[in-house]
């Protein structure tokens, strides 16, 4: 177990910043150029309602809505009519179920596309931003554990309507609560930005050029992009116009910047994507265009970014929606993956780009990745199967009138090392959006620094798993991590060992992440059964106010049993009218919901 050695936070920090600078990142990229990595394999997964539901889809997001510390994967859907959203609960060793149909967050029906998970109360529970367009409201679910998630019904978060693509959380005044920022891209084409009063209202922000700019606005991302622990703000706009990047000035002022190439070379830009690909200390980004290549762009520092003109990540043509970086491979450096979509009459392949560890990349045209044909929207990587290897989730849309089924990639892996660490916010917001984590391990023999940033939208209608997943080629042992909590102290740990997932708790130090509660203590017997069954809770009680909940393969809620009194195991007569099949039996606690399939034989 780590030591927390806060003293040394000056000593270490200082060393980050010293090797962010360009000249001793050049010096490292000269003397420890990494071979090219060798492909990484991925198995495309064929069965379960993931991948096995049409829809028009558009979003997706790799969130934990349970507490089970495993990721569930949420998908909207966007046709014109409207159409019901999508939550797949993940049940271990890869299965996934959809969510209860009766929860109001998949039975919305409206034309949605982006949507944005944090815990905007910080009561350690979820809740989840959805946009809609069409001139059709947003919607704002609080999450619960006991009766899922509960809609929003007032204010100006969801009565705005608009054109809405996409919205973020990010905590803009470091007051500890996420505040939104929402992008339209028709009607007046003015964003919004609501701040977090602290409970459970929002107030709609009138004034500065964040909400008074108009452009065809579709990407936001909150993001420290001078390293001075406050959340800047950059949006992508598509039909030729410049991005919008807003310097946070504190005291809830923002400055537009409008100089630099990241600034004055607009495209139809859909996607932002930022992640510190070359290893230096400070966040890069990719953009995502339509009908045109793509772009990269190095951060130098101080607002000032290098466009990558030569290498095959800006060179592919395409008609690219949304990317996500992710160590696909966990060799130590931020691979790439990028959707493409609209275009007449054919499907397209998506993009798959491999670091090369040397400020470069190699275009994979093998995988699978590369391989699939479709109209695919929004992309994220989340580690499902928590084996320590990112798998990637794909939307895909409609194509001819004709909803298509999305894709799910398993990572299969290989003998690399790799460490997740998920963050707990005590002054920081309790999903800990905006905070950095820097790892430092020797990888090859070569010193390597890495950083990561939780990020609430990681691009264009796709949200990364918010544990931050970082790749440690042959080292067993991280020398140290430092944790930039949003506007807080940075605390540094040392000395963590590899192939493992932590949590780190602000203020309290580092932690193992448990297993999940019914691996060893949820047990339902006779499975398979007839006509009864026992809910058994081994080393805890039930009390007053638990639920057992019976739903069908398709997520149809069944029956419900309230419990009402205090004890280990409680009898569950089953209905006599239940069909034989499979079924999945759900037990929410104060401790959160664990899953498990029941077979009736009769």
């Amino acid at each position: 177990m780590a030591t927390f050695l806060h003293a040394l936070v000056p000593d270490a920090y200082s060393c980050v910043k010293i090797m962010s600078m360009k000249t001793t990142f050049t010096l490292f990229a000269v003397c420890f150029a990494v071979a090219v990595s060798s492909a990484q394999n991925f198995t495309k997964v064929t069965t379960g309602p993931l991948v096995n539901t049409p829809g028009d889809s558009r979003s997706v997001n790799w969130v934990d809505v349970n507490n089970d510390n495993l990721v569930d994967c949420f998908i909207t859907n966007g046709p014109s009519g409207g159409q019901d959203n999508m939550l797949y609960l993940n049940i271990g060793n890869g299965t996934f179920i959809p969510e209860n149909s009766l929860d109001t967050i998949v039975n919305d029906g409206k034309p949605s596309d982006g949507a944005t998970f944090a815990d905007y109360d910080n009561d350690g529970v979820l809740d989840c931003f959805v946009a809609n367009w069409y001139n059709v409201n947003n919607m704002l679910y609080r999450g619960t554990l006991f009766v899922g998630f509960l809609i929003f019904q007032t204010g100006d978060i969801v009565t705005d309507g608009g054109y809405s693509e996409t919205g973020s959380w990010g905590d803009y005044d470091n007051d500890g609560y996420v505040d939104m920022y929402v992008t339209n891209s028709a009607g007046t084409m003015r964003n919004f930005l609501y701040h977090n009063n602290g409970d459970h209202t929002f107030t709609k922000i009138l004034t500065g050029s964040p909400v008074t700019d108009q452009r065809e606005s579709r990407c936001v991302n909150w993001t420290d992009i001078d390293s001075d622990n406050d959340l800047d703000l950059f949006v992508t706009n598509e039909s030729g116009q410049n991005e919008n990047l807003y310097r946070n000035d504190g005291g809830g002022n923002f400055t537009s910047i409008t100089t630099g190439a990241l600034l004055t070379d607009g495209g139809k830009t859909m996607s932002g994507s930022w992640g510190d690909y070359d290893n230096d200390g400070d966040l890069d980004v990719f953009l995502a265009n339509d009908q045109g290549n793509n772009a990269l762009f190095r951060n130098d520092g101080n607002f000032n970014f290098t466009k990558i003109v030569s290498d095959t990540v800006s060179n592919s043509g395409g008609n690219s929606f949304s990317s996500d970086w992710s160590d696909v491979d966990n060799d130590g450096d931020l691979d790439l993956f990028v959707t493409n979509a609209f275009t007449t009459p054919a499907r397209l392949v998506n993009f798959f780009y491999l670091n090369n560890g040397n400020g470069s990349f190699t275009r994979n045209s093998t995988s699978i990745l590369a391989n699939d044909s479709a109209w695919s929207y929004g992309c994220a990587f989340g580690d499902y199967d928590n084996d320590g290897f990112e798998d990637l989730a794909v939307a895909t849309c409609r194509f001819n009138s004709m909803d298509e089924n999305d894709f799910l990639y398993h990572n299969d892996g290989n003998s690399n090392h790799w460490i997740t660490i998920r963050l707990a916010g005590t002054n920081t917001n309790r999903a800990a959006i905006g905070t950095k984590i820097r790892v430092h391990a020797v990888i090859n023999g070569v010193p390597t620094w890495q950083l990561r940033e939780i990020s609430a939208q990681t691009s264009y209608c796709g949200q990364h798993d918010l544990r931050a997943h970082f790749g440690l080629g042959n080292a067993t042992m991280i020398d140290s991590v430092i944790v930039e909590w949003l506007g807080q102290t940075a605390e540094t740990y040392t000395n963590i060992s590899a192939d493992q997932f932590i949590t780190i708790t602000e203020g309290s130090g580092v932690t193992g992440i448990p297993a999940k509660q019914d691996a060893e203590e949820i047990f339902i017997y006779p499975n398979p059964a007839e006509s009864m069954i026992t809910v058994e809770w081994i080393n805890h009680h039930f009390e007053t106010g638990d639920c057992i909940i019976i739903s069908s393969s398709n997520g149809q809620l069944l029956e419900r049993i309230e419990v009402k009194t205090h004890a280990q195991r409680v009898p569950v007569t089953l209905k006599s009218n239940l069909a034989a099949g499979t079924y999945y039996v759900t037990v929410i606690t104060k401790s959160g919901k664990t899953i498990r399939k029941l077979i009736k034989t009769k």
